[in-house]
């Protein structure tokens, strides 16, 4: 059982309002939050005339305010000196999420960029992975927005959920290769007028509450977990780096 906070037998799964300790109960809860906030996300994301983490974080928010007292906080915040992993796949140091998170957004600005990378940009969103948990239905709202603004879809019905995820850990792992840019590039449809928007992303992957594999959490002070992070972040291969002083994403909080 995923339990960073070390207190789930009093406070239940992630410190949820409840205290509610069955894992099922509490990802059928996520989905229809996310089901009901849906529409008040999409709205909040559609008046954004330049999507900033801070928005990234704003999604998070609406859609699971409801269930955790720490909706739209990112790790940095809550557990900076927590590592998760899931499997053998490491995500970003806390203190990383948002360099991430704001790398793939300055990408999916510019709307030539976003028409060839799409993959990336999700692969940052995931790598970053901000919350302890909601991740995916934010990242995916977010990346379907960018997509939008950049007059193209993802035919998400013409994918295998496990396809996906298996190019998106590849893509994790080793983010110059373009793993997921590849898998996605036969399902990259055009535009889907935002009328329509409701049912496209109710079927988006990883909506459905289930994770293949639980996170796990341990503190990088514990040597074996530090080495074992930072050979990970070796063998990845790509160094994340400081927007400039005057960049807006850096203006975002």
């Amino acid at each position: 059982m995923f339990d960073p906070f070390g207190d789930f037998a009093t406070e239940g799964y992630l410190r949820n309002f409840d205290k509610e300790k069955d894992l099922e109960i509490v990802k059928i809860a996520e989905h229809e939050l996310f089901r009901a906030q849906l529409p008040i996300a999409l709205d909040f994301l559609a008046k954004r005339k330049r999507i900033e983490y801070a928005d990234f974080l704003e999604v998070h928010r609406i859609l699971f305010e409801g269930l955790y007292p720490w909706a739209g906080k990112d790790r940095a915040e809550i557990l900076p000196d927590s590592a998760v992993k899931k499997g053998t796949l490491y995500f970003c140091h806390p203190r990383d999420s948002r360099l991430a998170v704001s790398e793939g957004l300055s990408v999916a600005q510019d709307k030539k960029q976003m028409e060839k990378r799409p993959g990336f940009v999700m692969g940052m969103f995931a790598y970053g992975h901000p919350f302890l948990d909601g991740n995916g239905p934010t990242m995916l709202l977010v990346h379907a927005e960018l997509c939008f603004r950049a007059n193209l879809s993802v035919n998400w019905l013409r994918t295998s959920k496990q396809a996906y995820l298996d190019a998106l850990t590849k893509e994790i792992q080793t983010p110059n290769d373009g793993h997921l840019d590849t898998f996605l590039k036969p399902f990259v449809d055009p535009l889907i007028p935002r009328e329509n928007w409701l049912q496209y992303v109710s079927v988006l992957p990883g909506l459905d509450g289930i994770d293949a594999e639980s996170d796990v959490s341990a503190g990088y002070a514990d040597p074996a977990k530090s080495k074992e992070f930072q050979e990970f972040e070796r063998r990845r291969g790509y160094r994340l780096e400081d927007p400039p002083p005057d960049d807006p994403l850096m203006d975002a909080s």
